[in-house]
C-alpha cells in the first residue's frame, strides 16, 4: 500500500484576504483564499482528501512571502515552482490561463478556442473553478463574452479587486 502524499502549509495575509499556501516535495499544490484559517484547513482537507497535512511553521516563510508578492502585484508567478495536477483539459485550460498578461482578460470562448476546443466554454469555467493555485494561475483573469466577470471561486468582489489592481499596474 502506497503512503498518502503529503502536503505541508503555511498561512499568509494578502490585501485581499487569508491565504493558505501548501506545497508537496515537487512544489505549490495549493494557494487558497479565506475568511479564516479554520475554514482554510477545511477546504484543504475537502481538496486533497486522503493526504496528510502537515502545518509548516516557520519552515515556509520565504515561499509564503514569495506567494505574497505575486498576489499583491509586486512579483511574477513565473518563478515559483508549480505542482499542478488535473486532467489533461484542465492542465490545457491552466496552461492557457498562464499566457493571459496581467491586466489583460479573456472570455471563456476565448480560453476555448486557445486549447484548440471552441465550444467548451462551460468546460472552461469548471477548469477555473477547479483551479488550485489562486492567482499564480489567474483564473481571475477569465470573463463572460460580453465583459461581465462571471463567477470566481473566491468570490466576485475579490476577483474585481484583483482585475483593478493588474488594470492599475
Amino acid at each position: 500500500m502506497q503512503s498518502p502524499e503529503t502536503l505541508t502549509y503555511g498561512f499568509g495575509d494578502t490585501p485581499y484576504g487569508r491565504i493558505v499556501v501548501a506545497k508537496s516535495a515537487r512544489g505549490i499544490r495549493a494557494v487558497l483564499f479565506g475568511e479564516t484559517d479554520a475554514a482554510l484547513v477545511a477546504e484543504l482537507k475537502a481538496r486533497f482528501a486522503g493526504t496528510d497535512l502537515v502545518p509548516a511553521g516557520i519552515g515556509m516563510t520565504r515561499m509564503i512571502a514569495d506567494v505574497v508578492s505575486v498576489v499583491r502585484g509586486e512579483a511574477a508567478a513565473g518563478a515559483l515552482v508549480l505542482d499542478l495536477r488535473g486532467s489533461p483539459f484542465q492542465m490545457a485550460v491552466w496552461t492557457a490561463l498562464q499566457a493571459i498578461p496581467a491586466g489583460d482578460t479573456a472570455s471563456y470562448s476565448e480560453v476555448a478556442e486557445a486549447i484548440g476546443k471552441p465550444g467548451a466554454m462551460r468546460a472552461v469555467a469548471a477548469a477555473c473553478a477547479a483551479n488550485p493555485v489562486a492567482v499564480l494561475v489567474p483564473c481571475h483573469r477569465v470573463v463572460r463574452s460580453n465583459g461581465a466577470l462571471g463567477g470566481y471561486h473566491w468570490g466576485v468582489n475579490r476577483k474585481r479587486a484583483l482585475l483593478a489592481r493588474e488594470t492599475a499596474a
